[in-house]
């Protein structure tokens, strides 16, 4: 039997395939988590939903715990980048501004796109973090440590600009801040009828950073 010649475009073609089944499993598992929570979900039923075989997950994903790394790393990395963009660079001419439009980028990704909103809403709502995901837990508090100093940087600089009221500690400010943040995400998902929280989400934001200005 005479074998076919592996060609760039037939590795592309399988590269884009492989790439394209991924996506199908993670957008399952999206589904099946923020409707049954994470615990009580099976890569059985993740694959059920995918309208792929078991197999086909385990080839892409070696446990639930990888599965919902990846979900959640898809939305939060370049979220956390877009947040990171409109943080404080020594040349931005007012660190308070850019405080307040990192936290709206949050608000923007959660009204503007549903993956960002079901993967959050599964974050904060339905997974119980021990066990196998505990150390998810910790990962997700590493990165919003770093958030947190990325903060605590622009509160220093609008402190050395003379922008922030006296008296105020920049790294306490940013744990404030990022109490706030998930406070405020986590009624936000909540308030599903967009009826007490939602329509004053900008309002509070606004009014969280103002209070700081001098």
């Amino acid at each position: 039997m005479k074998l076919l010649p592996i060609t760039d475009d037939s590795m592309r073609r399988t590269k884009a395939d492989a790439e394209q089944t991924r996506q199908q499993i993670l957008d399952a598992a999206r589904r099946v988590f923020a409707e049954r929570g994470v615990s009580r979900t099976s890569l059985e039923q993740v694959a059920t939903s995918a309208g792929l075989s078991r197999g086909a997950i385990y080839w892409h994903f070696a446990n639930k715990t990888e599965l919902f790394y990846a979900m959640r790393d898809q939305v939060s990395l370049p979220m956390f980048d877009r947040m990171g963009a409109a943080q404080l660079e020594e040349d931005v001419e007012d660190p308070l501004d850019a405080v307040e439009e990192s936290i709206l980028e949050i608000l923007r990704g959660l009204e503007g796109d549903e993956r960002v909103r079901e993967a959050f809403g599964i974050i904060s709502l339905k997974c119980e973090y021990v066990g196998e995901f505990a150390e998810v837990l910790a990962r997700i508090l590493q990165s919003t440590d770093e958030w947190t100093s990325k903060l605590a940087r622009s509160y220093a600089c609008a402190q050395r600009r003379g922008l922030l009221r006296a008296g105020l500690e920049p790294q306490l400010l940013a744990l404030e801040s990022q109490s706030f943040i998930f406070g405020l995400v986590r009624l936000w998902l909540m308030d599903v009828t967009d009826s007490t929280l939602r329509p004053r989400a900008r309002d509070m934001i606004h009014t969280h950073v103002e209070m700081r200005r001098a």
